[in-house]
């Protein structure tokens, strides 16, 4: 038996257990359904504030809330809204400097009366920016000083006193969401913009285009329909990638040559011309598409290099397939 290994859980423990989590994401879910239906003009409002905005989003909110206002920044940066995330006690010390009129301030308090964005509120009325407030008190401080008040549900927490912060900032994180993909569709937001934004880790390898990743022109392994193979022989040594492009009398791919292809003619092999020997009309790729897609295409035909094309069919470069797994695509 393995050592320190754990007790197995009673039956019923761990059935009351399910039982509680399950509680906490029905509330949670309950709380966002009405928030679908609560959702009104000034939703929109908000978007096009910040849409037309010629400086930056700034979020704000205290503890549980500044915890969700910094995703909510984070998210909004990373879909083409300029954002950043305000410490309310840091603004009150001098961060109030990072705001300036053209900016549009978002404030997070499921009360409305958080204490520490009393200066925030202050500052926001006293320069003119356009402040939109966020809360679950109609009546509240922070939603009769904005310009914008989104309302939230007056929903119960789900924690079992309901006291800790769970259904009030899964509601706001949820708004953030759905304000920011809002404001991608009124932009039309492309995956090409989104990497922009993300070139490094999975997504950037996801969203990688060929052109991201292939060996330019000077690279390339080219030789023409009449060269003699053992010049052919060179070229695909000298590049290292296993193949040697063939071109016509315009510069187009007119055909490849593979280790299949030299195997295929190897009597009197070094007697042939380049054109003898290739497979005409390759499948090709172009530097726009996805490296994702370069590498499935290499894994249906089952070869390891494709030539990339530009629109007269001339190749301006070559995608190994370790290209594409040394940058993680798969």
């Amino acid at each position: 038996m393995a050592l320190n290994a754990p007790e197995l859980m009673p039956r019923n423990a761990a059935q009351d257990i399910i039982a509680h989590g399950r509680e906490v994401l029905r509330v949670e879910a309950e709380a966002l359904s009405s928030f679908v239906d609560m959702l009104d003009e000034n939703f929109a409002k908000a978007t096009q504030a910040i849409l037309n905005s010629r400086g930056h989003l700034i979020v704000s909110g205290m503890g549980k809330s500044g915890h969700i206002a910094r995703k909510i920044a984070a998210t909004f940066a990373s879909t083409g809204t300029p954002s950043l995330f305000v410490h309310p006690g840091e603004a009150s010390h001098g961060d109030l400097g990072k705001i300036t009129n053209a900016d549009v301030v978002l404030l997070l308090s499921n009360s409305g009366e958080t204490p520490e964005l009393a200066d925030l509120i202050a500052y926001t009325r006293k320069k003119g920016n356009t402040l939109i407030g966020v809360a679950a008190r109609a009546e509240s401080t922070l939603l009769k000083k904005s310009d914008i008040a989104i309302l939230l549900p007056q929903a119960p927490e789900a924690c079992p006193n309901g006291l800790a912060p769970t259904t009030s900032t899964t509601l706001t994180l949820a708004l953030g969401d759905a304000l920011a993909v809002a404001l991608m569709n009124m932009r039309g937001f492309t995956p090409e913009n989104f990497r922009d934004f993300h070139p490094g880790g999975k997504l950037g390898a996801i969203l990688a285009t060929v052109g991201d990743l292939m060996h330019g022109k000077d690279d390339l392994p080219m030789v023409d329909i009449s060269t003699p193979m053992p010049e052919v022989l060179i070229a695909i040594t000298s590049q290292g990638f296993g193949v040697a492009g063939v071109r016509d009398a315009d510069g187009r791919l007119a055909g490849i040559i593979t280790d299949g292809d030299l195997r295929r003619h190897m009597a009197n092999l070094l007697a042939h011309k380049a054109g003898d020997v290739m497979t005409p009309d390759p499948v090709t790729i172009t530097a726009e598409a996805r490296a994702s897609d370069a590498l499935a295409v290499m894994n249906r035909k089952k070869v390891t290099t494709l030539f990339v094309m530009d629109s007269q069919h001339r190749p301006e470069g070559i995608i190994h397939v370790h290209d594409c797994l040394r940058a993680g695509v798969a």
